[in-house]
């Protein structure tokens, strides 16, 4: 027997490479549908979620603690399966969205079992705020008269003519209905999660932790408000330049401005952490 005979033997026998090998696979397959879709935004976010993830296994791989027993093997197997089933039907829309967090939690309960969920807290929880809240959302919240409230109001603040009816907008050359897809939920999402990413890499003190989210939710908020202003404007005097951010990639600029607007929000705060941490190291 070869050295690599020798190696691919203890590879094999490893659980921890059968594991990685079959979570790897899932992530995969849920990629693959995210793209089919052509939910860009959601790709992009996934990556980087995947990526965070990935660094954290990384970093205590040599503490983690592989002991299953049946019944959590069970469950997970089944929520694999599930998971599996799905994607061979091209899921879409909420249930695509699921779908990462559910295999993650099934392979966590294959390798370590209830017992042994702890050790993956970071890693459910930021899978869990990359599809989960969305799925949540979409079925308990309307934003959309509120969001036509607000950016008629950020009309009128600035001096236009504007009437508002429910979710319609009006100016006197045109004006935009506010639908779902533009009540401004993904944004929020978005900007939720990736507070709850930023919070898990990058711990602040905890009188903190609780005000971080609710600015981001702000921030998302806010940022789409502003996107429906602009659209009520061009709607009412540039049709071509509505066309172009309405949809196509110009639209998601306005995603990746509040996900900018937030990181910059939570680099000021890590740097507020670390003089007040100099100073109580200095003044002790």
């Amino acid at each position: 027997m070869n050295i690599t005979e020798i190696a691919s033997s203890k590879l094999l026998k490893d659980i921890r490479y059968w594991l990685l090998g079959i979570a790897a696979g899932l992530q995969t397959i849920c990629l693959t549908l995210v793209w089919k879709a052509d939910d860009t935004g959601h790709f992009g976010m996934s990556l980087l979620f995947l990526l965070a993830i990935g660094s954290l296994i990384w970093e205590k791989r040599d503490n983690l603690k592989f002991e299953s027993e049946v019944l959590p093997s069970i469950v997970g197997i089944a929520l694999i399966g599930w998971v599996l089933w799905e994607s061979a039907n091209l899921a879409d829309g909420n249930i695509m969205r699921l779908l990462p967090f559910t295999s993650a939690f099934g392979v966590a309960l294959l390798a370590s079992g209830f017992k042994g969920l702890k050790q993956y807290w970071q890693e459910l929880v930021i899978l869990f705020f990359l599809g989960v809240p969305s799925v949540i959302a979409s079925f308990l919240f309307d934003l959309a008269p509120l969001t036509a409230k607000f950016s008629a109001f950020l009309l009128h603040y600035f001096g236009f003519d504007v009437v508002s009816q429910g979710v319609f907008i009006s100016l006197p050359n045109g004006g935009v209905e506010v639908t779902d897809e533009c009540s401004g939920l993904d944004t929020i999402i978005y900007t939720l999660s990736i507070s709850v990413l930023a919070l898990v890499m990058f711990p602040v003190h905890r009188a903190k932790r609780f005000f971080v989210p609710i600015v981001a939710i702000i921030i998302g908020f806010v940022i789409n408000a502003i996107r429906v202003v602009m659209l009520a404007i061009f709607a009412a005097s540039d049709k071509a330049a509505f066309d172009n951010w309405h949809g196509g990639q110009a639209s998601y600029l306005y995603g990746m401005i509040g996900i900018i607007a937030f990181g910059c929000f939570y680099w000021l705060l890590l740097q507020q952490e670390e003089k007040s941490q100099t100073t109580r190291s200095s003044r002790s």
